[in-house]
């Protein structure tokens, strides 16, 4: 099993079992309790593989909001070190996580119309399909509570299903139109902010679907970085540049909805 490293305190509360596999939200809170605070998801990227990212990726962007008075969380969701794994089930753990949130949002002191779902790459790429396929979902979460945010961030993110499914699940080929958020385009997002470097391999793709979205009348800002490649949320690289500036820039996005 992997341990997953926090550099700040978090509290770690399992949202969802699978067998022994309990899946967790690891929680950085706001110094002051109160009631009805906004809260936000994390959904780290690279995990469609065995990758080095872990939900600690997304700690430093915790720990900012978290100081803004949001309670903030890096979410433990199914990826490729888990045996069997498909994104199917990390869409499904995208909903669930959303509406465990939702109906424990008294005990956490949250505002269930507040609730934002933040994912980098594959972490975006799941975070849509959760919004958009309805029918995908696991049996054992609660239907009756809604999954979908009130607010959504997505870092560079493909948007292709055939693309993803051809390279690589080739098992889930005959089902690869139904879950390509491109080739299923329609009025269905929350208020959303998006942003991706000119350099990253998915920016046409990302800018495409975007205005597609925004003209069925989706709600959704589109934010472009000269010259980065895949990956700008990641603290650490390009000097912190591009990870301070995203940062600042998801501040006034939840400003501008209200939700700071």
């Amino acid at each position: 099993m992997r341990v997953v490293k926090f550099d700040y305190p978090v509290n770690e509360i399992p949202y969802k079992e699978i067998g022994e596999r309990k899946l967790k939200f690891y929680i950085l809170e706001p110094e002051s309790r109160k009631k009805d605070r906004t809260a936000i998801l994390f959904f780290v990227g690279g995990s469609f593989g065995k990758g080095p990212r872990t939900p600690a990726d997304f700690q430093h962007q915790a720990k900012y909001f978290s100081s803004k008075g949001i309670v903030s969380i890096c979410v433990d969701y199914r990826t490729g070190h888990d045996e069997g794994f498909s994104p199917v089930q990390a869409i499904c753990d995208v909903k669930s996580a959303v509406r465990w949130l939702r109906g424990n949002s008294d005990d956490l002191g949250v505002d269930p119309n507040k609730i934002v779902v933040c994912g980098s790459s594959a972490g975006g790429y799941i975070a849509v399909s959760s919004i958009m396929f309805e029918d995908v979902n696991d049996d054992s979460d609660n239907q009756s509570t809604n999954y979908i945010p009130n607010a959504l961030v997505v870092f560079g993110a493909g948007m292709d299903g055939v693309d993803i499914m051809r390279r690589r699940y080739p098992e889930l080929l005959e089902r690869a139109m139904e879950l390509s958020p491109l080739h299923n385009i329609k009025k269905c997002l929350p208020t959303t902010l998006w942003l991706c470097g000119t350099a990253d391999e998915l920016y046409e793709q990302n800018k495409n679907f975007v205005n597609l979205m925004i003209n069925e009348g989706n709600d959704m800002t589109f934010v472009t970085y000269e010259g980065m490649e895949h990956g700008i949320p990641n603290y650490g690289s390009h000097q912190n540049k591009s990870y301070n500036d995203t940062t600042l820039i998801i501040d006034d996005f939840l400003k501008t909805i209200g939700f700071v």
